[in-house]
């Protein structure tokens, strides 16, 4: 099977005759993305029958979005393929109150910094969506219309429709309440604000769908129940499964830090590798999840998963296909350009500065404001445990700077690679990186 690359553009896909959007329900279940949702049957039916609206929300609690969120964003994809019309939410106002987390309270952002993550945000997420056509997306902001309410109309209009023994039953309000931290009316709140939204969408747009993950169920359904009760119709919900890793671990973060789709946060060669690095146990699944690839093509990589596993085929097309998809073509053949340079047989001097640098941060490195003995580099990055045992490796000819062996041991190191860095290797696969100042 050949590794073609995608277009870097995902709004570039097609439905043209491809049964992975003839009936999008099945699609959609077949690839594991409904964990809890409203009537199944029903939603088979409304996404079969016609074009609908739908929305999917996302607050600016940060600067970017993460992995989480790209399955919120491929999923809004997937429907506006089979015919639906998206509507990507930022949250202007729901990220000035923030979403409860079971822990503990958080911490509120000032109006300029969530203004500014707006702004970031809906950047993203227009990516992944096609604003042009019958069926062509719009970007809401919540601001829009909390911001003229005034309290006593949030409360005549739309908090008397909620019971607060409904409200203190939601997943995240019932841990908080049960916690030492307890909860403020705040964040207490924000599941009538998220009703709102939907309530508005609906009306605005007549929007019938909301999507989230599963861990927003409740104010999903919050929304639900409110349109039910003001407009006295029924609209549908579904909540995608958090994502987790066979062994138990969380998935979406590399050494205890979130994969941002923001590349000034993780860079494409990060990107690229935490997808490279998956196990062969949750490949096919972030196949199903994170690509656009066929059932046919995902079952063919399936069998050389059990076939041929050091091939690592299933792998390297998912870390091409989702790099592909959240940087673009031109970023993504450099990632892989790195990856071949420093642990296969490309040519380090052709890879550009920016790309090698972000690659040698994720290794071990030292920064130095002159050239260093390759002797106190080896210690210094911890690719030897001490000067005698460098002075062993090369030697034994076990090392090379910058893809030659060194030789002497009284070399030095010295930043000659694009933008001024050094790699230095023990081994055949025990690398470091060196950064001059």
């Amino acid at each position: 099977m050949s590794e073609t690359v995608v277009s870097s553009d995902v709004r570039a896909l097609t439905p043209a005759n491809d049964p992975r959007f003839d009936n999008v329900w099945d699609e959609i279940v077949w690839r594991g993305l409904v964990h809890v949702s409203t009537d199944k049957e029903a939603l088979r039916a409304l996404l079969s029958e016609g074009s609908i609206t739908y929305y999917c929300g996302f607050d600016p609690t940060a600067a970017s979005l993460h992995l989480g969120h790209l399955v919120q964003l491929l999923t809004l994809r997937r429907l506006q393929l089979a015919g639906h019309k998206p509507l990507g939410l930022v949250g202007g106002s729901t990220g000035l109150i923030g979403d409860p987390r079971p822990t503990a309270e958080r911490t509120l952002n000032s109006r300029e910094t969530v203004s500014d993550w707006v702004g970031r945000l809906r950047a993203q997420i227009e990516r992944y969506l096609d604003f042009e056509g019958e069926n062509q997306a719009r970007m809401v902001n919540n601001l829009d219309w909390t911001a003229p309410l005034s309290a006593i109309d949030f409360l005549r209009e739309i908090g008397k429709h909620y019971r607060v023994g409904t409200m203190i039953k939601k997943d995240a309000v019932a841990a908080r309440l049960n916690s030492d931290a307890g909860i403020s009316y705040t964040e207490f709140s924000y599941q009538i604000l998220q009703g709102l939204d939907f309530l508005e969408l609906y009306r605005q747009y007549g929007c019938v769908l909301q999507t989230g993950g599963s861990d927003q169920w409740g104010n999903l359904t919050s929304g639900t129940d409110l349109i039910h009760r003001v407009e006295g119709v029924s609209v549908h919900a579904f909540g995608t499964p958090l994502i987790t890793n066979s062994d138990g671990t969380k998935f979406g973060k590399s050494e205890g830090n979130a994969i941002w789709i923001d590349p000034e946060l993780t860079s494409p060669y990060a990107f690229y590798q935490f997808w490279l690095s998956t196990a062969d146990a949750d490949v096919l699944e972030r196949l199903k999840v994170f690509t656009f690839l066929t059932r046919d093509e995902i079952e063919a990589y399936g069998r050389m998963v059990e076939e041929e596993p050091f091939r690592r085929a299933a792998q390297k097309r998912l870390a091409l296909e989702v790099c592909t998809t959240v940087h673009g073509s031109e970023a993504t053949a450099a990632a892989i350009a790195a990856t071949e340079a420093l642990f296969g047989q490309g040519d380090l001097t052709a890879l550009d500065a920016d790309t090698l640098r972000a690659a040698l941060s994720e290794l071990p490195h030292i920064v130095v404001d002159a050239e260093v003995p390759i002797v106190q580099a080896l210690v210094d990055t911890g690719l030897v445990a001490s000067a005698s045992e460098a002075r062993r490796a090369i030697g034994q000819g076990g090392v090379s700077v910058d893809g030659a062996k060194v030789a002497d041991e009284t070399a030095t190191v010295r930043g000659t690679l694009p933008g001024g860095v050094s790699v230095i290797r023990r081994g055949k696969k025990t690398l470091a990186g060196v950064f001059l100042t």
